[in-house]
């Protein structure tokens, strides 16, 4: 795949993944800890907030991996 290309590619499936993720955090946490005392809502959002980065780093090695040799 061209590397062009492929960053478009990536650009966008890391845009949709960031929406669509934001958005199923916010109902997980508001359909299901609705009882939870506010310390436990405080620690969902916190670990909600980081763990997209995970797979957001995945993404955008894999945009970079087809790109040129660097030494």
């Amino acid at each position: 795949m061209v590397p062009s290309f492929r960053k478009f590619v990536g650009m966008v499936v890391l845009v949709i993944f960031v929406v669509v993720y934001a958005l199923v955090a916010m109902v997980i946490g508001d359909l299901k800890l609705q009882q939870a005392s506010p310390l436990v809502q405080v620690a969902y959002f916190a670990v909600a907030g980081l763990v997209w980065v995970i797979p957001a780093g995945a993404i955008i090695w894999w945009m970079e991996k087809g790109g040129k040799n660097r030494t």
